[in-house]
């Protein structure tokens, strides 16, 4: 409802649109779906428990894996580690791309077969946050 009210406003280019509609798209029909992925990968963390900019950015990176194929697994975690770095707290980045390797290992096998296990795009896994 909000980005409908908001898009006349927004200058975007027509594919930067079309992509935010489609996110959003996801984001309202498929929000259970997504939080239970993300639950299912998180380890011994509580979604609910989680920072509001964290729970953001991993519905909107598992809507991208799950329903959005085109954006390749490693630019979707970068994209997303990228603004947890910049708005989420300091541990966010390594957060999130801890759970999105894991995410994107079930979501789009083989895409990530050439980086080890917890180490995604950016090269920092959980096991280095200092949880």
């Amino acid at each position: 409802v909000l980005w409908q009210s908001l898009r006349d406003e927004e200058r975007l280019p027509e594919e930067a649109r079309e992509r935010v509609e489609a996110l959003v798209g996801v984001l309202e029909e498929a929000m259970p779906e997504l939080e239970r992925r993300i639950a299912a990968a998180l380890d011994r963390w509580n979604f609910e428990r989680l920072a509001a900019t964290d729970r953001s950015v991993l519905r909107l990176a598992t809507a991208e894996f799950s329903h959005l194929p085109g954006t390749p697994a490693r630019v979707v975690i970068d994209e997303a580690v990228a603004i947890a770095r910049k708005y989420g707290r300091d541990e966010s980045g390594r957060f999130v791309n801890g759970v999105l390797d894991r995410l994107a290992r079930e979501l789009r096998p083989g895409e990530l077969e050439d980086a080890p296990e917890g180490r995604g795009a950016a090269g920092r896994g959980m096991a280095e946050e200092g949880r």
